[in-house]
């Protein structure tokens, strides 16, 4: 039966993601009677099954990695060995930790929190189903849907026969896979292939498309490609898995499809790394006047605006790029115009990423690729970190360094930095595109040595040699 009663708020939130969460302290820190309604637990996808845990267990991985190298540095141990219930418990800590803090800055702001399912009813009304089965129906002058994505299991033939593990399940392993089998060599995929070969496992890849990450420029892929191979890691790009089944020894056995020849991979654990679809099935978005696209994303202005007055959408619902920070951005903007009378936009925003490989991938603007094709006469600056003197003293040169450069402006269009702090020297020449500078300014800039920043007086410096 459905609830008689409506509550009314300033302000509803759909989803404590990195943007719903911020937004919803600044709606209640304004005054405003404001309700944020999530299915699980506060703090979205980044803190409780994405950035936080991965990035932490990322740098235990590391730690791995450099302790097996340490004779390389003139450091000797013991044998090394990984404790993966360790390993988890650290990282359920720091989750944990940002979780609570998350939740203690709502309260303190005086945000009403309360866990269920929203769904619409109509325009701006929602009806929520709690925990407990209880249900009850609320409305509101905004009503903001940051609802994210969750994993979409590919359409294998097999698949509901076997166990596979997701990003969240491999996470809670309290031991290392004997043989990961991932399929899906994007972002997600080769973050866990090489965090779990440097835990001790054999690892194999397997992508559909000719190259990792679809979206780079293909001597970016070929030289990460390169790396990953270094660190023991088995690819199979170019190549369809068919179906899935219990292996020899209950483990998993894939039969994949690369043109013609057929074979099959044998492991002990499969990761299935290659698929995410937004949260708004359980929405009736149509109800609440709210269109989607064919995907199931909602549809959003400029201004994060629906279809439907005085509804928004922010984070990965929306579609595009899945990264935390566009939904921090997201928040910024709706701060900006539904609380202070302003009037951003998402229009021509940079939107720079890091892969947490090691070395790690930093990217900002535009590619080569991207730049010829929208017909821009450029000059392409390249660097191997082998070349960069805090790179050697590190001995982490694997990478190289590429900017793209508006031949007629100077100015820098787009950056790609697979190296040594990678994304950290990517935010740099980011600044400097946001600011409009010539890359002369960065090539006569005069940075502290020995740093990793300095390396771009050399970077273009090569453009004028």
């Amino acid at each position: 039966m459905a609830p008689s009663n409506t509550s009314h708020y300033d302000a509803i939130l759909l989803g404590s993601g990195q943007g719903g969460t911020p937004l919803a302290g600044a709606f209640a820190k304004a005054g405003r009677r404001t309700l944020l309604i999530d299915r699980l637990h506060v703090g979205g996808t980044c803190i409780n099954e994405g950035c936080t845990p991965t990035k932490t267990m990322v740098a235990s991985a590391r730690v791995a990695y450099l302790a097996r190298r340490g004779a390389d540095y003139g450091v000797h141990g013991g044998p090394i060995s990984v404790d993966q219930a360790r390993v988890r418990e650290r990282k359920r800590a720091i989750v944990e930790s940002f979780r609570g803090g998350s939740e203690d800055r709502l309260v303190a702001a005086g945000v009403e929190v309360q866990f269920g399912q929203g769904r619409f009813v109509a325009p701006r009304t929602l009806e929520i189903t709690t925990t407990d089965g209880t249900a009850s129906r609320v409305s509101a002058d905004v009503v903001v849907i940051s609802t994210g994505l969750r994993n979409a299991p590919p359409d294998i033939a097999g698949l509901d026969t076997v166990t596979a593990l997701d990003n969240v399940s491999i996470m809670e392993l309290d031991r290392a896979p004997e043989h990961l089998v991932v399929i899906g060599a994007g972002y997600v995929g080769l973050e866990f292939a090489q965090m779990f070969r440097r835990f001790g496992s054999t690892v194999t890849v397997v992508g559909r498309g000719p190259a990792l990450l679809g979206r780079e420029d293909a001597d970016i892929a070929d030289a990460l490609l390169n790396i990953l191979r270094e660190d023991g890691i088995e690819f199979h790009l170019d190549t369809n898995t068919r179906s899935v089944a219990t292996g020899p020894g209950g483990g998993i056995r894939l039969t994949v499809q690369r043109g013609e020849i057929t074979s099959t991979i044998d492991g002990s654990h499969l990761l299935l790394a290659a698929g995410r679809r937004p949260n708004t099935d359980d929405l009736d978005a149509a109800a609440g006047g709210v269109n989607l696209d064919s995907k199931g994303f909602v549809v959003v202005s400029p201004t994060l605006e629906t279809s439907a007055a005085g509804t928004y959408a922010i984070g990965d619902v929306k579609g595009g790029p899945a990264f935390t920070h566009i939904a921090y951005d997201d928040f910024r903007i709706l701060n900006h115009n539904l609380l202070n009378g302003g009037s951003a936009t998402t229009t021509d925003r940079l939107l720079p990423y890091t892969v947490f490989t090691d070395p790690q991938l930093g990217r900002v603007g535009m590619t080569e690729q991207e730049a010829r094709e929208a017909g821009r006469d450029v000059r392409v600056a390249t660097m191997p970190m082998s070349h960069v003197a805090r790179a050697i003293e590190m001995d982490e040169t694997r990478g190289f360094m590429k900017a793209i450069v508006d031949t007629k402006t100077n100015r820098i269009l787009g950056a790609a930095v697979l190296g040594l702090e990678g994304g950290e020297l990517a935010t740099v020449l980011q600044v400097a595109m946001m600011g409009g500078l010539p890359y002369t300014a960065l090539r006569d800039t005069v940075f502290s040595h020995p740093t990793m920043a300095e390396s771009l007086n050399n970077l273009f410096a090569a453009l004028d040699s």
